[in-house]
């Protein structure tokens, strides 16, 4: 394992245009990367590919890293490497989904929503699977076949704006301020209070209505407001530290 001078000094060999440097840099992280990749296996793209994937997002992360940005190289790698890989996957659309998947998410997605306005209160895979007569793992197959990795830059979409949590705390910035900040409000977000924490997964990582975290939190829905932007000021106020 390299210390941390030597992996700066090799980064910066390599911004120059070192070619056995990066090589070493990459040898160096590879369990990094492998490490990062997992989540993505079962997701219809090939593990040596998503290898190859993660390391041009590693090779993205020398190439903009910098040191005055106050993390290690290794903690500026892991949002790059994520970032390549959900851009590959949406943009390639390498995730395959059958038709007939399709169809029975979209049947229901429609079902919910009905059932929703009809008993105040959202279905049980149970309740589900009994209207459509077919078995619950179908049921979660098809529901699970429209969902990709979130992330802080997941929309929201909510009446008129399509909000995302960085975007709610921080706006106009570069790609390396967000990617730092994504890794800065990671980290606030886990040290939230339980209710707090909730809240905010529920809201910007789960894509829940004020309405719905009111429900399920048993509160109404100007204090779920409140709460929310009491949370996002704090987290506001501590990233702007």
């Amino acid at each position: 394992m390299l210390d941390n001078t030597i992996i700066l000094q090799l980064v910066e060999k390599a911004q120059q245009g070192d070619q056995n440097a990066k090589s070493v840099l990459i040898e160096e992280n590879s369990p990094l990367i492998k490490s990062v990749i997992k989540r993505f296996r079962d997701k219809g793209v090939e593990y040596d590919d998503l290898y190859q994937i993660g390391c041009m997002g590693f090779l993205k992360a020398i190439k903009n890293f910098n040191p005055e940005f106050g993390v290690k190289f290794s903690t500026y790698v892991v949002p790059m490497v994520i970032g390549e890989v959900k851009r590959f996957m949406r943009d390639d659309g390498s995730i395959k989904v059958s038709r007939a998947l399709k169809s029975l998410n979209l049947q229901i997605n429609r079902f919910i929503e009905s059932f929703c306005h009809d008993k105040q209160r959202s279905p049980t895979i149970e309740e589900i699977a009994s209207h459509f007569q077919i078995e619950q793992q179908e049921i979660i197959l098809a529901m699970d076949s429209a969902k990709m990795p979130l992330s802080l830059y997941t929309p929201i979409e909510d009446d008129s704006e399509s909000l995302t949590l960085i975007d709610r705390i921080e706006s106009q910035e570069d790609e390396n301020g967000k990617i730092l900040d994504n890794i800065a409000l990671n980290e606030l977000v886990k040290k939230l209070d339980i209710r707090d924490r909730k809240i905010i997964m529920l809201r910007y990582y789960f894509d829940k209505t004020q309405s719905e975290i009111a429900k399920e939190l048993n509160i109404s829905q100007v204090q779920v407001s409140r709460l929310e932007n009491k949370i996002l000021s704090t987290l506001r106020s501590k990233l702007s530290l």
